[in-house]
């Protein structure tokens, strides 16, 4: 099961940041090494940088802008920057629930009318690259044949006459078959204020679209506003990025039709049978080889429907206050992960403050979609395993080892995956952690079809705890992705799931629910100030 990744850096014309550390052995890393840890909500980018410098955080992650970059690069005395390939990628979504989305000739001319290169070469320097499919270039799946078409309005609108489509006087559109202009439309996306260089995207796609005969303006709003509206599947357009996973199956949860529900991925209402066919061959892959056929083939069909426009996607680019001994930044690692906050350590304190870019809300672990909130559910909450920091490839996380088999049950063949836990694991609150934990997580999110995590339990069989080690899981069809997607659920205590009455509207904070295995303790959270945490002395790696 173990994946290979191509792990590249971008070549920028400022001062590159450098990475901290060629490879990492988490064997070595024991911790959390601080006794505080406090996220500082800054949602202003320059505030956050001015924060670092003047020494009141002590790390900011996930740096977009070139200026800042390029200028807490040169503050050499005072800040070490480190840079890292990401599965991140944004992307303009459209409605295509709605009239004209629904015409995949308006799509395709709006693909062709995105100035990737320009705009990404304007707003990121070299931190940045133009996407030009649904798999970011650092994934072993990305299709390099696949592309999308080359800035070029002129052709745009040739695609456009020659499927029926004219422009009245103001140069406004008209569909086939209609006397009607288009009406105007908007792109909704974050606030300046929070997402600076997203806001700017969508105002320059608004003016692109305009240009071409959609009246089209930008209209951003706050993020937990922008995600209200998308799981109404109220919208036209939407600009949003997205942290995509590892493995390529994630483009099942976001384009296969059974994932257009209400809290589904499927945001842009793609529904195909014959996408849907290779999405079911990506997700039901036996091995290696076919998988890698399947997400090829998903992605060229993809390019041809255009759900959705990929536009970049980005470096992740982060900065930590010189002093600090023991962060963790690969290649392929950020240095604001959970490796960072276990292992930093510096003489004389044991407080450490990190910028956090917005609220985390909610915290409910079965809603929450943000990758803001799963900063905070991530230090709270444990999965069987861990991803290696410099391989990406799989550890041991609750769970010591695992086997998964194929074998053969009334007749036909299914996946069973049996996991050992650890010796001796416990709760944050020093209760004991048993496989029964892990096996009522799975089986409360396949009773409720909590459409977050659904997609990694749809295609369960049967969940064993023949003791109180071992956890056994079948799944009731063969894929290379079923272990992967068991083994990196959030595992919640049985007895914490027992108590709730509606997951939907679960407060796990007001209903002292919010009860993890991992390395830090939710102590307090003050919205639009800080979340505050302290080490948790029961996480499996504490050793002071």
């Amino acid at each position: 099961m173990k994946k290979r990744c191509l792990l590249v850096l971008i070549i920028a014309a400022t001062v590159l940041p450098q990475i901290a550390n060629a490879s990492v052995d988490p064997d070595k890393i024991q911790g959390p090494s601080i006794d505080e840890l406090y996220m500082v909500v800054i949602k202003d980018p320059d505030a956050r940088a001015l924060a670092l410098e003047k020494g009141e955080v002590d790390l900011v992650g996930d740096i977009a802008s070139p200026a800042i970059i390029d200028r807490l690069s040169k503050a050499d005395d005072r800040i070490s920057m480190s840079m890292a390939k990401s599965f991140h990628a944004l992307s303009m979504g459209m409605n295509l629930r709605r009239n004209p989305w629904n015409r995949v000739e308006l799509r395709r001319a709006i693909n062709t009318i995105i100035p990737r290169g320009r705009l990404v070469r304007e707003l990121f320097g070299g931190f940045s690259e133009p996407l030009y499919s649904y798999l970011p270039p650092v994934s072993p799946y990305h299709d390099p044949e696949t592309s999308q078409p080359k800035y070029d309005r002129e052709k745009a609108r040739e695609m456009l006459r020659a499927s029926g489509w004219s422009w009245n006087d103001e140069g406004v559109l008209i569909p086939p078959e209609s006397s009607e202009p288009l009406k105007p439309v908007s792109i909704i996306s974050p606030t300046a204020n929070s997402a600076p260089t997203t806001a700017e995207l969508a105002s320059r796609i608004a003016d692109e679209m305009t240009a071409l005969g959609t009246p089209t303006k930008a209209e951003p709003m706050d993020f937990s506003t922008m995600l209200a509206r998308l799981d109404a599947r109220n919208f036209d357009c939407y600009i949003m990025a997205w942290s995509l996973t590892r493995d390529p199956d994630v483009l099942y949860s976001l384009y296969h039709s059974s994932m257009d529900v209400p809290g589904g991925y499927n945001l842009p209402g793609v529904r195909s049978s014959i996408l849907d066919e290779a999405l079911e061959r990506l997700r039901y892959a036996p091995d290696e080889e076919s998988a890698m056929a399947a997400a090829h083939q998903s992605q060229k069909l993809l390019s041809d429907l255009v759900p959705v426009v990929p536009i970049y996607s980005r470096s992740s680019v982060g900065a930590v206050g010189k002093g600090w001994s023991g962060t963790v930044a690969t290649a392929a690692t950020s240095v604001d992960s959970i490796w960072t906050l276990l292992s930093a350590h510096r003489d004389g304190h044991d407080r450490f403050k990190m910028a956090l870019e917005d609220d985390p809300r909610a915290l409910n672990p079965f809603t929450s979609s943000s990758a803001t909130a799963w900063k905070v559910l991530g230090l709270i909450y444990d999965s069987l395993i861990e991803i290696d920091p410099t391989t990406l490839g799989d550890r041991p996380g609750l769970a010591e080892s695992w086997k998964v088999e194929t074998v053969t049950i009334d007749g036909g063949e299914v996946t069973r995956i049996t996991f050992k836990l650890k010796e001796g694991l416990l709760w944050q609150d020093g209760s004991p952690l048993t496989s029964s934990d892990p096996a009522e997580t799975i089986r409360y999110i396949a009773e409720n079809e909590i459409p977050r995590f659904f997609d990694n339990v749809s295609d369960l069989m049967a969940v064993e705890t023949p003791d109180e080690s071992t956890l056994t899981v079948t799944m009731d069809s063969i894929s290379y992705w079923h272990f992967h997607h068991i083994a990196g659920l959030p595992v919640l205590p049985a007895k914490v799931l027992r108590e709730i009455d509606d997951w939907k509207s679960w407060q796990p904070m007001e209903d002292g629910g919010l009860i993890g295995s991992g390395p830090f303790i939710l102590k307090d959270y003050r919205p639009g100030e800080f979340v505050r945490f302290s080490s948790n002395k029961h996480y499996r790696r504490y050793r002071r």
